[in-house]
């Protein structure tokens, strides 16, 4: 199957309005999803809101669950490089084949919903309301037994909460898309605390007191049972090993795990793979640990694209996707633990809606050279805007503006081709990232 049928299904969504553009309403999603027969009641559901670790963490629960023997659907955003990713069946992307299949079923949906907006002055159906309805066919098509869903924005009225989810899972709810989901912290725990449905059951990552609250107050009123990490399970110890992090986890049920191999780099991954062996206790009913050697199986087989995900070898040159100051914190903290690079040359190219000072304020601490670029994308902030920021935020480093990536690349692998105790690394967007591995491929680094 030629690369042109998931390109004509991504072209096609593309005509629609972005995700970065969401509409704060669902009852057109939830139409459109009838018409398609209500494909996301077909199967359980777990559910993944937060502000930074959503993508991870839904990894580490479909990785689990796959252990388990259980045929699976993993939904994420964004993608890398290949849209085809975003959905993923059994711990691989959608074929080509089976996406145009689901995509060719909800053409008649989709013409029928349009033309009722149309009709009702409203706009049609978006990029992401398509999109997760899509998932949710592709999945009842597949036909998977649990379908782990990760939430695009917010969560209150994001599309994928048309899913009645049985487990409710929160990462660490920070500020981002404030202009989309308010102004602090207890505004956005509130909307993201609203895929929580009655009788379900949710866990939740450690909150600050403003978030936790939210997620009490709604679990409360709706009769959900939360488990909260610290209270109900906990990362009892998180040790750094070659290769990753070496964890002892208790889990919900009270067991005790035996320490395990987490093969991601970084604290905050073994605080998500904490959250998702909660999640996963919680899908089984929470009364029994999950057996020793799924459990090894399932961390085992982990991968995490786009964290600390190295692209090239000569020199050494990795990508992270953190894109606001939150996720940032989380790479400094791991690149520091992890690895024994002297000098650092970091790539970065930000999207004018994030906080690049913040940003860039946060990785000061790693950053011995900085290469700015644009990003490939109408909203990136120009390449010598971000210096400028770029010489504020990180004061006595060289910064110096490119005209692209595979300029900034060029230039920072120069750099770091001078000393063995040096390296490169990209970040500061996931189109970025997916941007720098398409580039490794086609220049043959041999690695992404």
């Amino acid at each position: 199957m030629s690369q042109s049928t998931a390109q004509r299904v991504y072209e096609a969504l593309l005509t629609r309005v972005g995700e970065a553009n969401p509409r704060p309403r669902i009852e057109p999603v939830r139409r459109l999803a009838e018409l398609a027969g209500s494909p996301q009641l077909s199967y359980p559901v777990i559910q993944i809101a937060g502000t930074n670790g959503k993508t991870s963490t839904s990894r580490a629960i479909e990785s689990l669950l796959r252990a388990h023997g259980l045929r699976t659907g993993l939904f994420t955003s964004p993608h890398l490089v290949d849209f085809t990713e975003r959905f993923q069946i059994d711990g691989q992307p959608i074929a080509e084949a089976a996406l145009a299949e689901a995509w060719d079923e909800l053409q008649l949906p989709l013409q029928l919903v349009d033309a009722e907006l149309t009709e009702a002055g409203h706009g049609r159906i978006t990029y992401f309301e398509a999109l997760a309805v899509l998932a949710f066919v592709a999945f009842a098509d597949a036909p998977v037994e649990v379908a782990v869903i990760e939430v695009g924005m917010g969560g209150e009225w994001d599309a994928t909460n048309i899913a009645d989810a049985q487990v409710a899972v929160f990462t660490p709810i920070g500020l981002d898309h404030t202009e989309h989901l308010g102004p602090d912290t207890q505004t956005i725990a509130h909307t993201k605390s609203l895929i929580m449905k009655p009788g379900a059951v949710a866990v939740t990552a450690e909150q600050d007191v403003d978030a936790l609250g939210e997620l009490v107050d709604t679990a409360a009123g709706l009769g959900v049972r939360l488990y909260a990490q610290g209270t109900d399970f906990r990362l009892a110890e998180d040790r750094l090993a070659v290769g990753g992090r070496q964890v002892d986890i208790v889990g919900i049920t009270g067991h005790a795990y035996d320490p395990a191999f987490v093969p991601l780099y970084g604290q905050h991954q073994a605080e998500n793979v904490t959250l998702a062996i909660a999640a996963v206790e919680a899908f089984f009913g929470g009364e029994r640990p999950i057996p020793e050697e799924v459990l090894d199986e399932g961390l085992g087989q982990l991968t995490s694209p786009g964290r600390l995900q190295l692209i090239g070898t000569d020199p050494i040159v990795y990508i992270d996707a953190a894109h606001n100051p939150h996720g940032a914190e989380a790479l400094v903290r791991a690149v520091t633990e992890s690895f024994a690079f002297e000098e650092l040359a970091l790539v970065t190219g930000v999207l004018e809606e994030k906080d690049a000072h913040g940003l860039l304020q946060t990785l000061a601490p790693i950053a011995h050279q900085v290469f700015v670029t644009p990003v490939d994308s109408p909203r990136s902030l120009p390449a010598e805007e971000l210096a400028s920021i770029a010489d504020s935020a990180i004061p006595d480093t060289p910064v110096e503006a490119l005209a692209s990536l595979p300029l900034a690349l060029e230039r920072a692998r120069s750099w770091a081709g001078e000393s063995n105790s040096r390296a490169v690394l990209v970040v500061g967007s996931v189109l970025l990232a997916g941007e720098a591995i398409t580039h490794s491929r086609s220049e043959k680094w041999g690695i992404a």
